[in-house]
């Protein structure tokens, strides 16, 4: 499967020319739409097909964050006033009532995203909640108590890969942890591997999805130097070995204020370190056409891993 290892983003509500060259001759691996490319319903429809026409590929990956109120790219066209921390709430209440009404809830808004042409979601957040957890987890976490953040997160792969889109964990090994946001800063975390594997670690081990999200963060007492989206013995050791997770890496956004070198070098770094795929959310065309020519294409692990998400989109 001859595709680059990144998904890129586009800038506006329709693909300029340039874009267009870039999805049929650049071969990114899927898009990523932001709120910026979303007006309404036929907009983005019309938008998505012209997508997966230029990259001529019926089942070209085409990602969103719709996690819910606090983090919905949807919201002028989907109205969304829950999230997963409210499911979270709820199952300590009700287990088997919360079972239902959230996997009802999944199954709607997965026929709502392909109705719209999405098929790869970037749920369920794995994050387990801390007393320090920075706001920009709260809502979007299930829940402090590391077993119901794994079995909602579960539920959430399983329904959405039973109806037709693909899931993403994240932010793997673990955002609860952290007090900063990294999408302003780089956030540093010292606590112990062993705390962290009791933890942190526990909602991704045997994950049943397919491609996971890596977290911006520099765990000290693993590796002090790199975050973990650059270290090699944490993608290698921690996600790999301890969590055991076997498939698609793709780094977090690799044009985040967390990382600090330029966006070519946190490309190379982050595919270097283990990343399968690296993530650019910006949207521009001129930094988009610099990455297409500097990243590889995949290799055969991700190529078979790509084969096997395919089976499920839409």
């Amino acid at each position: 499967m001859k595709k680059k290892a990144i998904i890129i983003s586009i800038k506006g509500l329709k693909l300029s020319k340039r874009e267009k060259i870039l999805l049929s001759k650049g071969k990114p691996w899927g898009l990523i739409l932001f709120k910026r490319n979303i007006k309404s319903l036929n907009q983005v429809k019309s938008l998505i097909k012209n997508i997966k026409k230029a990259a001529n590929d019926k089942k070209f990956p085409i990602l969103i964050d719709e996690e819910g109120e606090s983090v919905s790219r949807l919201r002028n066209i989907l109205y969304q006033n829950i999230d997963a921390n409210f499911f979270g709430k709820l199952y300590k209440i009700d287990k088997k009532f919360t079972l239902h009404l959230y996997k009802e809830y999944l199954k709607t808004l997965c026929n709502q995203l392909k109705i719209i042409g999405i098929n790869i979601n970037t749920i369920p957040v794995l994050d387990v909640l801390h007393k320090n957890t920075n706001k920009i987890i709260l809502k979007r976490s299930f829940s402090k108590n590391k077993k119901i953040v794994k079995t909602l997160g579960e539920v959430t792969i399983k329904i959405c890969h039973d109806n037709k889109i693909a899931a993403v964990i994240k932010h793997i090994p673990g955002h609860g942890c952290s007090d900063i946001d990294s999408h302003l800063d780089l956030p540093r975390v010292n606590i112990s591997e062993k705390d962290l594997n009791k933890k942190d670690f526990y909602p991704f081990k045997q994950s049943s999805a397919k491609l996971a999200m890596t977290a911006h963060i520099i765990y000290s007492k693993i590796d002090p130097t790199n975050v973990a989206t650059f270290s090699k013995k944490i993608i290698k050791d921690i996600i790999r070995k301890k969590i055991g997770f076997k498939g698609i890496l793709m780094s977090d956004d690799i044009s985040m204020k967390a990382l600090k070198f330029d966006i070519i070098s946190n490309a190379k770094k982050s595919l270097e370190a283990g990343c399968n795929l690296v993530l650019y959310c910006s949207g521009n065309i001129n930094e988009n056409l610099k990455l297409i020519k500097s990243v590889p294409y995949i290799d055969k692990f991700t190529s078979k891993k790509t084969s096997e998400i395919y089976k499920i989109l839409r």
